[in-house]
């Protein structure tokens, strides 16, 4: 197959593992800027230039759409699907992974478990807020955010209404959310591929963090996840519709929370924790799927 790995950067981690499994199985990778794109749209005919040539000749494609891209990379997405080339990610599953609100009210409505979650259009009500989450300390988080970026730890009712004025007065939409101290500054990350866990690790935040996230200093260990926590995982990635994916949870005293699904999992931690080759599995489901 040709296959098209959308990434602004070729010597990412991930994007050279799969290129590196994509060959080792016989297939042609090639690395495309999604940014690069020029997309034409006309009658029955949908394609897509890049550089000096038009893209007609694409099997299936593996959308590693950085956050701040989201827009213009799922447009590039929904043009190859246009084209009827297969993604391992669908357009639509990414930019409803990427909005925190839509994906948790569908995450609810699956029935998963997860923190507490308020969100408000600017409320100046912040006590009546913190009460509905049960009162501080509560996490804050941007609607939009990446590595643990826009997301603050509010250990007081004071420094919560701080906070959340400071969003509300940059026009920043925010979610409150129930702080778990049980986790202890840990969490899960669960890396599903075509329905199934393929690999899951512990990260452990960095003395006197609450984020886990690796990209902060964070550590990683292999974990043997029980089946509630399977189950959370792939329930989680089928009510987004996203068959490649990683699922983020809280070990709390009532069962795995649901933190956040990542529609674009990094590949390093989680290889380099679990020996797993996770970069084969997403190219094996890949050729499945395709024929």
């Amino acid at each position: 197959m040709n296959i098209v790995i959308l990434s602004r950067n070729e010597h990412l981690y991930s994007t050279g593992r799969l290129i590196e499994e994509g060959e080792n199985r016989g297939h042609q990778v090639e690395v495309i800027d999604p940014l690069k794109c020029d997309l034409i749209i006309e009658k029955e005919k949908p394609t897509i230039y890049y550089k000096d040539r038009y893209l007609d000749y694409v099997d299936a494609i593996i959308p590693r759409i950085g956050t701040s891209v989201t827009f213009f990379g799922c447009a590039v997405v929904r043009q190859f699907e246009m084209m009827n080339v297969f993604t391992s990610v669908t357009s639509d599953a990414i930019i409803r992974s990427r909005d925190k609100l839509r994906s948790f009210q569908r995450l609810s409505k699956a029935g998963i478990g997860m923190p507490k979650t308020v969100f408000t259009n600017y409320s100046r009500d912040i006590e009546k807020v913190l009460d509905h989450v049960g009162g501080a300390p509560v996490i804050i988080k941007l609607l939009e955010g990446t590595q643990g970026l826009g997301v603050v730890l509010a250990e007081t009712k004071n420094a919560a209404e701080s906070v959340l004025e400071a969003f509300n007065g940059l026009q920043a939409r925010a979610l409150v959310q129930e702080y778990i101290a049980e986790a202890k500054g840990a969490d899960l990350r669960a890396l599903v591929v075509d329905g199934h866990v393929v690999g899951a690790m512990k990260r452990q935040g960095k003395e006197g963090e609450f984020r886990s996230n690796l990209h902060r200093g964070g550590s990683a260990e292999i974990i043997k996840l029980n089946e509630t926590e399977i189950k959370v995982a792939m329930n989680a990635a089928r009510a987004l519709k996203l068959p490649v994916c990683g699922v983020d949870m809280l070990q709390s005293a009532r069962g795995p929370l649901l933190l956040e699904v990542n529609s674009t999992p990094g590949l390093e931690g989680i290889e380099k924790a679990t020996g797993k080759n996770i970069a084969r599995s997403i190219i094996t489901y890949i050729e499945r799927n395709r024929r």
